[in-house]
Parts: structure tokens; C-alpha cells; sequence
């Protein structure tokens, strides 16, 4: 009777394994044929498409409207970074069939160095190509160094719920102190030059300290505001707060100046530009640097199913 039930559970055992090995066998082949379908991909992609789009899609011979889109985080290595954008903004000047620039800015803000950049290079653009237009058109928001970088241009046209403003200058820290002594944690930091760690979170705050940094803040503020005025000159109607950080929509910013007129991209390169074909100039990174970020996502959910899902099971 023992050896019945022994022989039993041989063939049970037996029947299980090979199940598991088949269950494996299956996923690598899967696997396989997945990477395999990627690669086939890779090479037809590779070979009826170029690697780089240098017309952008415009018709030879036809005028257009060249838009460059300024989206996200002002700051160096991100989309909206000075090198995109001034790059994708020359781009558009410098070809032969553009008869008007659009800037479509969507951006809270950032780096004041970077916003500085492509204000200052968009007025140098302008000047050299004083017969092609350049406008700045907000989607929905242009705040902050976002605006610095719109008021470069001839005029700003924004949507009556867009928000505008946010002209000012912000530096983020923390304090722990009070924290500390309750967990009772005492801090060793150790400097050369008695202001080098001026914004420790762990020490004290430091009048003195914090004097010097507010005169930064307020220079770089003047800088803001200084390039805002010279941009929109007499169309600003100056009201209470202007400068302070406060934001409007884009109906109250056509009322003070901040907006010329309310309009979308298309009503200005159909209406103002007179060029109804919009041609994207915006930088999105070569052929082979798009696909690299596809490819691997997809490997990403592939190695994700081969090494964490069996353990979830």
C-alpha cells in the first residue's frame, strides 16, 4: 500500500516539475519572439525613414508658419532648456520659406540664467530678421521665467483662461532645528569661510544671512523686471501688485498689458502671420534617440515581466 501511494506521488511530482519547466520554456520563448519584433521594427523603421527630418516637414516653395514649442520646467537638460529651444528657435528663423516665428510657451517657470538666454537670443533673432514676425503664444500657463521669455517677443497672445504673471523670484529651504532638539540630534558641520553652509537646514537662522540673500533675490527681480519693461514698454499699464508674484488670466492680462490680444496658434499663423501651414520646429531629438526611448520603455515592461511577475504569483 505504501509503494502505491509513493509511486503516486512520483508521478504527481513529476507532472508538476515538467509543468513548471514548460511555464518557463513558454516565457523565454515569449520573450524572445517579443525582443525579436522589436528589432525586425528597429530595422524597417530604420530603413524607410531618415534619421533626421532636416525640413521639418515644410513644402518647398510654400511659406509657413514656424512654431516652436517651449513646454515644461525652464532649466538646462530638460525640453525647455536654452539649448533646445534657441537651437529649434534659429532653426525657424533661418529658413527660407518661414514667414512668421511662433513661440507656444506652456511653462511655470524656472531657471532666470536660462529664461535670460533665450530672451536675449530671441531679441538678437529679431533684430537680424527684422521682416519675419515672432510671436508668443500661452496655452495654459506662462508664469514666472515663462513670461520673462515671452515678453522678448513683438507680441503675446494667450487664451481668455490662460495664467499669466508670476513675476518674481523664489529660493526654497527648510528648517529642522526645533527638530532636532526634540529628537535630540546634534549637528557637526564643518566649513572654510563662516557663510558656506548659509543655508543649512540644520543651523540657526541668520539675520545677516538672510539680508544677503534677500539683496540677491531683489537683484535678480530687477533683472525680471527690468527685461519685462523693455519687452512690452508703453503697453504695460502698471497696477498694484504687478511685479510682486500675483498671476492673472489671460482676459485680465490683455487688460494691464501683460497680453496683447486673446488668440490660439492657428488664428495667429492664419490672421496675423498669414501663413496658415504651421511647421513644427520644435527639438525632439533624432530618429534614432526616439526610438532608443521607445525601445527601452518596451524593455522595461519586458525584464519587468520576467523578473518581478513570477514572484507575484
Amino acid at each position: 500500500m505504501a509503494e502505491d501511494t509513493n509511486w503516486q506521488k512520483d508521478v504527481l511530482e513529476t507532472i508538476a516539475t515538467e509543468g513548471l519547466k514548460e511555464q518557463k520554456r513558454t516565457r523565454r520563448w515569449g520573450i524572445f519572439f517579443k525582443l525579436l519584433t522589436f528589432i525586425y521594427l528597429f530595422v524597417l523603421l530604420a530603413v524607410f525613414y531618415p534619421v533626421t527630418d532636416i525640413s521639418h516637414g515644410a513644402i518647398p516653395g510654400k511659406k509657413h508658419t514656424a512654431l516652436v514649442n517651449l513646454k515644461g520646467v525652464i532649466a538646462p537638460g530638460s525640453d525647455a532648456s536654452a539649448d533646445k529651444i534657441i537651437t529649434a528657435l534659429r532653426d525657424a528663423f533661418e529658413h527660407k520659406d518661414t514667414a512668421g516665428v511662433i513661440l507656444r510657451i506652456n511653462s511655470p517657470g524656472g531657471s532666470p540664467v536660462q529664461s535670460g538666454y533665450i530672451y536675449d537670443e530671441i531679441l538678437r533673432l529679431r533684430e537680424k530678421y527684422p521682416n519675419t514676425p515672432m510671436h508668443a503664444v500661452i496655452t495654459d500657463i506662462c508664469a514666472s521665467g515663462g513670461y520673462y521669455v515671452a515678453a522678448a517677443a513683438e507680441k503675446i497672445y494667450a487664451d481668455q483662461a490662460s495664467i499669466v504673471g508670476s513675476v518674481g523670484v523664489r529660493m526654497d529651504n527648510f528648517g529642522f532645528v526645533e527638530a532636532m532638539k526634540k529628537l535630540g540630534v546634534e549637528r557637526r558641520t564643518l566649513t572654510a569661510g563662516e557663510n558656506k553652509a548659509l543655508l543649512d537646514p540644520f543651523a540657526p537662522v541668520d539675520p545677516k544671512v538672510n539680508k544677503h540673500l534677500q539683496g540677491l533675490l531683489t537683484n535678480v527681480h530687477n533683472q525680471f523686471i527690468f527685461a519685462i519693461k523693455q519687452g512690452r514698454g508703453d503697453r504695460l499699464k502698471e497696477v498694484e501688485g504687478m511685479f510682486s508674484g500675483l498671476i492673472w488670466t489671460g482676459d485680465q492680462s490683455v487688460d494691464i498689458g501683460l497680453v496683447d490680444e486673446l488668440a490660439s496658434s492657428s488664428q495667429v499663423a492664419r490672421d496675423v502671420i498669414g501663413a496658415e501651414n504651421i511647421v513644427d520646429f520644435t527639438l525632439e531629438g533624432d530618429f534614432f534617440e526616439r526610438f532608443s526611448k521607445a525601445l527601452s520603455t518596451q524593455m522595461a515592461d519586458i525584464l519587468l515581466e520576467k523578473t518581478v511577475l513570477p514572484q507575484l504569483r
